[in-house]
């Protein structure tokens, strides 16, 4: 079997790209390919596995955009071993610059402007320009894309990468972790997490440390609604909309960095996540696998693949907290009529696993080295 080299930030279970990088780290190593892993973290018993080498590289200060450049070098200096044995390469976005390698996105820096508030803006706008440059110039270099949305296949057409070599593979999903669950195990979970079991419930899941999630559209929405918000996440805006929300009486609870998600879920009777660019949603995916109706952007990428009875739930504008309102007090008024709708499209999801998408995109990966 050709070995495969995968370079990417994390393969962890922590939500979004890590975790899609690690379903196919898994998905492959499980089939037994000789598999090379570029990065800075890696899941244990991947790491562990007889067939799977994990090329450590540091991340200096705890930064993504400091680790990048030794990303890139670390990946391109395997990237050229596992090339001359025949192998394949697959990289993120522009974490390495290898002509000829398998790109598969999961974000595009070109297809959106960073949000943040203050001085945070000015230093993520330098952030996202420099990532831009290094976005650009691998996509374009690369024999194939493989992108996770039709959204993103578009964001990345518009940097100059041609239509025929750009191929859409949505994410997969993990039953065991997220399902719908009946009314006793929602009692529970609540009963576990201390929280009324009467009260509607709504969650948002997403970093503050910046706009890019739309919780700032959120804290201007939520009045008028007779339901409690809880807020998965952390970040250097957390204690600023800890803050507000004491001193404006807001019925929000702030949890924090959690790593009992699906417990969450469980216990919740919708998502809420109008995020200004979300390329794909694996957040609103997993919640919707949950068996929970979520109220996200119309132009993300999970949204390709609402069914009618739920697209009334979809946002127009992220931004727009007046619509926000509106499609939470929707929520509010038809919670039956929305729950019934999304239990069918949960099974939808969850008949698709990580190891279809893996299949999928292993497929398209030999098929354009075997052109080559």
């Amino acid at each position: 079997m050709r070995p495969f080299l995968i370079v990417a930030g994390d393969f962890v279970s922590t939500g979004g790209m890590d975790m899609a990088n690690l379903a196919l780290a898994r998905h492959l190593a499980k089939r037994g390919y000789p598999l090379h892993l570029v990065a800075h973290r890696v899941d244990a018993e991947l790491a562990a596995a007889p067939n799977v080498r994990f090329h450590r590289v540091p991340k200096p200060g705890g930064s993504y955009f400091a680790g990048e450049p030794l990303l890139d070098r670390a990946g391109r200096r395997q990237a050229s071993l596992v090339a001359a044995e025949g192998g394949c390469v697959i990289v993120n976005g522009g974490n390495c610059r290898w002509p000829g390698a398998v790109n598969w996105v999961h974000y595009v820096h070109d297809g959106h402007e960073p949000s943040a508030a203050g001085w945070r803006r000015w230093l993520r706008l330098g952030i996202h320009l420099a990532y831009t440059r290094q976005e650009r110039a691998a996509l374009r270099g690369a024999r194939l894309v493989i992108a996770n949305s039709d959204r993103t296949r578009r964001d990345v057409e518009r940097t100059g990468v041609a239509g025929q070599r750009v191929r859409r593979v949505y994410y997969g999903s993990d039953g065991l972790r997220f399902r719908p669950t009946s009314a006793v195990e929602r009692d529970t979970a609540r009963r576990e997490l201390g929280w009324p079991r009467a009260r509607a419930i709504a969650v948002f899941v997403g970093a503050l440390g910046d706009r890019h999630k739309g919780f700032d559209t959120l804290f201007a929405a939520w009045h008028g609604i007779d339901a409690d918000l809880v807020v998965v996440g952390d970040g250097a805006e957390r204690r600023e909309w800890e803050e507000r929300s004491r001193a404006e009486r807001r019925p929000i609870r702030f949890l924090g960095r959690r790593d009992d998600v699906p417990r969450i879920l469980a216990a919740c009777d919708a998502l809420v996540s109008p995020a200004r660019y979300e390329a794909y949603g694996l957040g609103v995916h997993e919640a919707i696998c949950a068996g929970l109706p979520a109220i996200a952007p119309r132009d993300s990428g999970v949204a390709e693949r609402y069914p009618d009875g739920l697209r009334d739930l979809l946002l127009s504008d992220p931004e727009d907290a007046a619509e926000l309102t509106a499609k939470l007090a929707l929520w509010h008024a038809n919670r039956e009529t929305f729950a019934a709708r999304a239990r069918p499209f949960a099974g939808q999801m969850l008949a698709r696993g990580w190891d279809d998408m893996g299949r999928e995109i292993v497929e398209l990966v030999e098929a354009a080295h075997g052109e080559s």
